[in-house]
């Protein structure tokens, strides 16, 4: 009996506790909070980040980007993955992620990509390819556990 109570809980445990794993394995341990990359993005363009937070928005086309909140107001940062590597569902958005990836300036050509095919799934513009600033910065996705 009491065997039997012991794997119910742990098939309890691991249905309750599903996690989806997506692309490479995560390999870092300290995580970078979202505002410090956002404040100053030069100091960590090109560098390997580990990131959490609730996903706002996930590419409705082919999954290719979700973009995640930071702790403070209105601070999220878009994870872009080249198409068909990491596929991240649609139904994401809600759920907690931590992704592994390189932060790096996002460039014209990638913005006129995205407003494209995104127009008639998000009506604002987005915040990675704004006008009103020089440059946008975004982090490469390499793995990502969404809980």
């Amino acid at each position: 009996m009491k065997k039997l109570l012991v794997f119910i809980l742990i098939i309890t445990t691991c249905i309750i506790a599903k996690e989806d794993k997506l692309g490479k394995e995560i390999s870092l341990k300290n995580k970078t909070e979202i505002s410090k990359i956002i404040k100053s993005p030069e100091k960590f363009e090109g560098k390997q980040v580990l990131v959490e937070g609730k996903i706002l928005n996930v590419c409705q086309d082919a999954g290719c980007w979700i973009e995640i909140a930071g702790k403070n107001k209105n601070e999220k940062i878009r994870v872009k993955v080249n198409d068909g590597e990491i596929v991240f569902p649609k139904e994401s958005k809600g759920k907690t992620a931590v992704v592994e990836g390189v932060v790096e300036e996002v460039k014209n050509d990638e913005c006129a990509e995205h407003e494209s095919k995104d127009a008639k799934h998000n009506e604002k513009e987005d915040e990675c390819c704004s006008k009103e600033s020089k440059k946008k910065y975004q982090i490469k996705g390499l793995g990502a556990v969404i809980k």
